[in-house]
């Protein structure tokens, strides 16, 4: 067997001061260029949800969006499984040629979401076709980065994992940022209004030529050091699944991960990234452009800090990196989100504070206004009073009142009764005349709130932009420090011939279901509530999980040898 730089005879890594290697630069770049690839395939769709929403779903225009957000999470909810059989396949037979597979899964689904014709075309086939295409890109991810992050580690020498690693946990970052620059260039080119009826479909079409440069860079790399010394040696694992996951000193060290790590860093990674941009679009009501470019220059200027708190935790560990990070986020992210409110859209802001809207409404007829089928009405006053709320994106508080008694909605000294709608026949629609009523309603709502200083959207003169880039600059700031180091401590945590599935599953879990989840989870909150900052409890309570489970239980890894098979 061959030596690699930083390896000794015996295939163990050895410590290194030297700088990097061609081979090892190799490695990372192409590890790391075919990743961000797949994060842009990914990431197109959650960039883009409000308006897929339009497109793909009937409803309302909240019910719409948190179907888009669903369909979203889809992808992320099947991570784990396809962790389990692109780890499985990882460890049997090696991260090279898995990791080829998984990009041609990713980038021909994501093709596909261009081509597919909307609700309007084909029904609902539609949307089916579209979750599925979002399952297929789930499972492909999830093969993605446990072997990308394994690949680039097992090369890495003594001492550098973190540096070295480092690099694949940009590939996130950038990928989002890649997909808002596609998507604002082809917002530019073809107009907003060419863009809402089929140029969004052009990011997506355009992942063909991204997928043709990932396969030719995933053809171009050798195997992994470790996996081929392991190979060689005839140690690899017959049952990866079943060591990993049934036999128990294995297992809890992936429960551990999980609950301990994975879990509070990715609600942390998608607040940071991905709520912050939809609170600036459908909570403050800034125009996509803008928001695409706020949060486009903050992860311009944080994604360097993945380097740097990588090349910290080879100095002084991982572990507290990570949860000093989740501590941190929880302990701000109110104040932070208040102040992009303040700078964002004050005009909002200020009709929030000298207007205040209360909705009083027996608490029984108030329903969590969610239906999968898109097609179930709510009729009661309270559900009709808060959807008008919801859709214009006021903040609200809810007072309870007697049973049976008709909502009323206040904004500031004026109160305004809401209605009982009557339905069809068929139980499907209101009648016409609580239609009418419905429409009078929100025009009646909508005149007072314009009347009580709320906005309709956000004045581009008014928005503060340093400021907004600056809290949206700290909030990826806190992406970094639990998403550089975590690569390499999951690397770290489980030996040769089992790693690929192992850390696979708690990253996927805790990224798939936890942090993919969150957008919907929020902004669900946020609707059934009426507080425009309530869905922030969600990432806060389970950060501040992670960082009890974590201090407690799991161990530093920095120093681990990662060439064991055992």
């Amino acid at each position: 067997m061959a030596i690699t730089p930083g390896m000794t005879a015996g295939g163990k890594a050895v410590p290194s001061s030297q700088g990097m290697t061609k081979e090892e630069r190799k490695v990372i770049f192409a590890s790391s260029l075919g990743t961000v690839f797949e994060w842009y395939d990914f990431y197109l769709y959650g960039s883009l949800a409000a308006i897929i929403g339009k497109q793909f779903f009937l409803g309302d225009p909240t019910t719409s969006f948190i179907f888009a957000l669903l369909t979203f999470a889809a992808g992320f909810i099947v991570r784990p499984f396809g962790a389990l059989v692109f780890g499985r396949l990882g460890d049997m037979i090696g991260r090279k040629y898995t990791f080829l597979v998984t990009i041609l899964i990713m980038g021909g689904s994501t093709f596909l979401v261009g081509l597919l014709p909307g609700h309007a075309s084909i029904g609902i086939a539609a949307p089916i076709i579209l979750v599925t295409l979002r399952i297929l890109q789930g499972l492909a991810l999830g093969g993605e980065y446990g072997g990308a992050a394994t690949y680039v580690a097992e090369h890495a020498p003594e001492g550098k994992r973190g540096a070295f690693t480092a690099w694949i946990q940009t590939t996130a970052t950038m990928g989002l940022f890649l997909s808002l620059l596609v998507i604002l260039g082809t917002r530019t080119a073809v107009g907003e209004e060419e863009f809402l009826a089929w140029g969004w479909r052009i990011p997506f079409l355009l992942s063909v030529l991204l997928l043709g440069i990932s396969v030719w860079i995933r053809m171009s790399m050798n195997e992994s050091p470790a996996f081929a010394k392991m190979k060689a040696e005839g140690k690899t694992s017959k049952r990866p699944l079943s060591e990993a996951f049934l036999q128990w000193k294995n297992a809890k060290i992936v429960i551990l991960a999980l609950v301990g790590l994975t879990m509070g860093q990715a609600v942390v990674w998608y607040t940071g990234q991905f709520y912050a941009l939809f609170f600036l679009t459908q909570t403050l009501k800034i125009d996509g452009p803008t928001a695409n470019i706020l949060i486009a220059i903050a992860l311009l200027l944080a994604t360097p800090f993945f380097l740097v708190f990588g090349a910290l935790s080879d100095k002084i560990g991982r572990k507290w990196i990570i949860l000093g990070g989740c501590v941190i986020a929880a302990a701000t992210y109110f104040p932070i989100f208040k102040a992009i409110t303040h700078y964002g859209n004050p005009a909002l802001e200020q009709a929030i504070n000298s207007a205040p809207v209360v909705v009083v409404a027996d608490p029984a007829s108030c329903n969590f206004q969610v239906d999968p089928s898109g097609t179930r009405k709510f009729p009661a006053s309270c559900d009709i009073a808060t959807r008008v709320l919801t859709n214009a994106s006021v903040n609200y508080t809810t007072v309870d009142a007697p049973a049976g008694t008709v909502a009323t909605i206040k904004v500031g000294d004026k109160v305004f009764q809401s209605f009982n709608a009557n339905m069809t026949a068929d139980g499907l629609n209101f009648d016409a005349d609580s239609k009418a009523r419905e429409d009078a309603f929100k025009k009646e709502i909508t005149g007072a709130l314009k009347s009580a200083g709320y906005p309709d959207k956000a004045d581009p003169n008014q928005i503060n932009k340093p400021m907004v880039v600056l809290l949206l600059f700290i909030l990826v700031l806190y992406v970094t420090m639990v998403y550089g180091p975590i690569a390499a401590m999951l690397v770290e945590m489980f030996p040769t011939r089992i790693r690929y599935s192992s850390m696979s599953l708690p990253y996927h879990i805790g990224n798939g279901w936890f942090g993919g989840l969150l957008p919907t989870i929020s902004f669900a909150l946020v609707a059934a509530n009426g507080n425009i900052y309530y869905g922030l409890w969600y990432p806060i309570i389970i950060a501040l999980i992670t960082v009890v489970i974590g201090a407690l239980f799991v161990r530093e890894t920095k120093d681990n040898n990662i060439y064991a098979a055992d």
